[in-house]
């Protein structure tokens, strides 16, 4: 292993990510240990021909008592190479999965450092990529799982962490606010280089980095399937040939998303927006793989999860629905209808769920009101039964009782205002956002998840 390989082969992955025309500005997550200090003084080299200048950013987590001083080592070597840095901070309130947790707080901080950044480089590596397919398969996940991480992937946090430095104290050391658009991509531009070969880069360059301890625990899964990993190696089972099974797995991935897309232009039709309509006989048609997939986008879609459901109950649903019964599963109900399957959001997920006009209703909707004709104590919530017999005339309605009662609508107390998916009131717009997104219908949240 010698440095110019290594640095030839992150200017190929920056070129086949982001070139030919690279921002004039990119984002980078460093921790302080091996694999994203090595990410920065491979970037920091990397800008010398390309000009493209750099904004690092590290999360403190705050898990570990060292985990201050990593981020002040970070901030020292950015400021030796001349590139701002700024730390968020996050406090763990003890709830759910730590691991998780910090995930998604990491996620949600990078996503209100970044002001106008498209693109934040994370120092994730093939050894990493292995892991994560061993992890995937010991949960049981199918080619999705198995396929591993993306090089690049959308990035749509809608988690609030609450980053602890004020706007003054980010001065200089954010990038600029702006038009940062809906999201941002995190790149891995190291996700075929190993773990050790960065660290021999590191070591060549004199480089600083840490050693985080918690490398070592065994309470974490990573952890020991790390372990686990160094053990099948002897057998030949490498980071390697995991890496390469997970790219033989996404290829297999695309070509399954593909026949989903193509089911989902042929077989669903107009419905109101938040909701999925499929043509019951092409959908018993289509081989079990695509019905599974067209089933559960339609779930994740309708009630805006982040994760599919677990594929027993999905599975189990779908044997229900073929064989003529509907089921709720994931905060979606599937109708089946005469010709078709209608799947809705689940009314008992927002039954009692009420927000105020310009509120996120649902974590989904939200309430244009164009001409300003609510009244202070207008509500936005689901329509539900009493809504339903609200609509003196129905007559123009053509979605089914059941399909309407979850739907988004505007009371003043007990009356009804207004149900904008039915017409229904004076003239008010809802708005549908699905995991952070605004709502373009079921293809576009297939070909975007």
């Amino acid at each position: 292993m010698t440095d110019a390989p290594l640095a030839q082969r992150f200017a190929e992955a920056m070129g086949q990510l982001l070139g030919p025309d690279f921002p004039s500005d990119l984002g980078l997550a460093v921790s302080g240990g091996g694999d994203s200090m090595a990410m920065l003084y491979l970037a920091h080299n990397w800008t010398r021909e390309y000009g493209v200048r750099l904004w690092v950013v590290t999360v403190d987590h705050g898990l570990r008592a060292e985990s201050a001083a990593e981020a002040d080592l970070v901030a020292e070597e950015c400021a030796a190479l001349g590139w701002p840095h700024a730390t968020m901070r996050w406090h763990w309130d003890g709830a759910g999965n730590v691991q998780d947790a910090a995930r998604r707080a990491r996620l949600s901080l990078i996503d209100q450092w970044r002001g106008s950044l498209r693109h934040v480089l994370i120092a994730h590596t093939r050894d990493d990529q292995a892991e994560t397919v061993l992890m995937r398969l010991a949960r049981g996940s199918g080619v999705d799982g198995l396929s591993g991480m993306r090089a690049a992937r959308d990035v749509v946090p809608h988690g609030g962490a609450t980053p602890d430095l004020a706007p003054d104290d980010m001065q200089g050391r954010v990038p600029p606010r702006g038009e940062g658009g809906s999201g941002y991509q995190v790149v891995r531009p190291c996700l075929d280089f190993e773990r050790a070969e960065l660290r021999h880069y590191l070591t060549v360059l004199k480089g600083r980095w840490v050693d985080d301890p918690s490398n070592e625990n065994r309470d974490y899964d990573r952890v020991r399937i790390r372990h686990l990993l160094k053990l099948m190696g002897e057998e030949g089972i490498t980071a390697t040939v995991l890496a390469d099974t997970a790219r033989h797995m996404a290829r297999a991935r695309d070509g399954l998303t593909a026949r989903l897309i193509d089911a989902v232009r042929s077989l669903t039709s107009d419905a109101p927006l938040g909701q999925v309509r499929i043509e019951r006989d092409g959908f018993a048609a289509l081989d079990e793989e695509t019905r599974l997939r067209l089933l559960t986008a339609g779930l994740r879609y309708v009630s805006g999860a982040e994760y599919r459901p677990r594929l027993s109950s999905s599975e189990a649903l779908l044997r229900q629905v073929l064989s003529g019964g509907g089921g709720t599963l994931h905060g979606a109900e599937v109708l089946v209808e005469k010709t078709h399957l209608r799947i809705i959001r689940e009314l008992a997920a927002v039954t009692d769920v009420a927000k105020s006009p310009d509120a996120l209703w649902d974590g989904q909707w939200r309430l244009l009101d164009p001409d300003g004709v609510l009244p202070e104590d207008a509500q936005f919530r689901a329509l539900g039964e009493d809504g339903w017999r609200q609509i003196a005339d129905r007559s123009r309605i053509s979605i089914p009782f059941r399909a309407a009662l979850a739907l988004p609508s505007v009371w003043s107390g007990q009356t009804l205002l207004a149900c904008p998916a039915l017409g229904f009131g004076p003239h008010l717009q809802a708005c549908r956002f699905v995991l952070g997104r605004l709502d373009t219908g079921i293809e576009a949240f297939c070909l975007s998840h």
